[in-house]
Formats: structure tokens, sequence, C-alpha cells
């Protein structure tokens, strides 16, 4: 009676834990089977968007918490930074040591703009300005409702105008994240009175 007893009991023992392990393997299989059936649906998630996607709710929650104005400031630290890393490497592959001419800088602000998916084109070129068109955003329908993320664009050129020119002061006219059907980009290399009457930001070489 005993032995038998024991001998029942160890074999529920044995068939629960062999029940367990087998719920385990199903749940594997299960899980590696879910892994291989996703990796095949065209779920709209890729490493750029979901960078665009971050920029657009960082800038967001800035311009919601802190202001338009607050955001922007912040922005503009960034860009300051990026101005002058893009400043730089485009010096070296030019084989500039000292500055970038006139033209050179507005090749410069079409051509990155253009590697970063942006398609700004020259409306107009002068001694004392800049005048840039742009079709389509580096950010993409992202950049809807967060002007903030124009002070990029803005630090970004008018750093490497002023570092390569002395002076420079950006305004944006126009802007896709406004909802205009393009953006209208003034550089201005020359203060005048009709750059200071223009509400932009000012950058000084330096």
């Amino acid at each position: 009676m005993l032995v038998s007893q024991l001998t029942s009991s160890r074999g529920l023992r044995a068939s629960r834990d062999c029940g367990s392990h087998g719920a385990r393997y199903v749940a594997r299989v299960t899980t590696n089977d879910e892994i291989k059936r996703l990796a095949v649906v065209e779920v709209p998630l890729e490493r750029d968007g979901f960078l665009r996607s971050l920029v657009r709710h960082l800038s967001g929650a800035l311009q919601d918490v802190v202001g338009l104005s607050e955001a922007s400031g912040f922005v503009t630290i960034v860009g300051q930074r990026m101005g002058d890393e893009i400043n730089a490497a485009y010096r070296a592959q030019c084989g500039v040591r000292s500055t970038l001419s006139r033209a050179q800088v507005t090749a410069v602000l079409v051509d990155l703009k253009r590697r970063i998916q942006g398609d700004f084109y020259v409306i107009d070129e002068s001694e004392d300005k800049i005048v840039l068109g742009n079709r389509a955003c580096p950010f993409g329908d992202r950049v809807l409702d967060r002007p903030a993320l124009c002070m990029m664009t803005s630090n970004v050129f008018g750093r490497i105008a002023s570092e390569n020119l002395g002076y420079a002061k950006v305004v944006i006219d126009k802007a896709i994240a406004n909802h205009d059907p393009e953006c209208r980009v003034v550089v201005y290399l020359k203060a005048s009175d009709e750059s200071r009457a223009a509400e932009g930001r000012e950058y000084i070489k330096g």
C-alpha cells in the first residue's frame, strides 16, 4: 500500500514537472513564432521616423511647458553647436584653412539641407543677402505646428554665414512648420535698414 502511494505520488510530481516544462516550451515556440511573424509586418516604425517623432515630441513638450520663445532658446543652443560642427566639416572637405567665400557659404547652406532630405534652393543672392526657398523640411510632417524647430535652421545658417563672412541675420519669412506651402529664409550678410526692420536673429563671428 505504501509503495503504491509513493509510486503514485512520484508519478504525479513527474507529470506536473513535465507539464510545466511543456508549457514553457510552448511559450517559447509561440514567442518565436510571433517574433518571426512581426518581422514581416508593415509597422510604420524605423530609425529615421522614430528620431523625427522624438524631436517633434521633445520640441512640443518644451513649447507646451515653457512657451515658444523659451523652447526656441533651447533649440538655439543645439543649433549653434551643430552649426559649428557642420562648418568645420565643410571647411575641411573644401580644403579651406581660413573662411569660405559667399558663393561657398550659399552652396553649403543648400547642400547641407539636401544631405538631410531638405529641398532648399537659391531665390536671390547678392553681397547683402542670400534668399532661399525650401520645398521639403528634413523633419517631414513632424515639423507641423513646431516652429521652435525652425531655430535649428536659423542657427545653423546663421552660425555658418557669420563665422565665414563676419555677420549674419537670419529671417524666416515663411515656414512649413506654420503650414506655409514652402519655407522662405533670408540670410542678411550686412546690417542695413532692411535687415534692421526684419524680425530675426543676428549672429556675429566669434
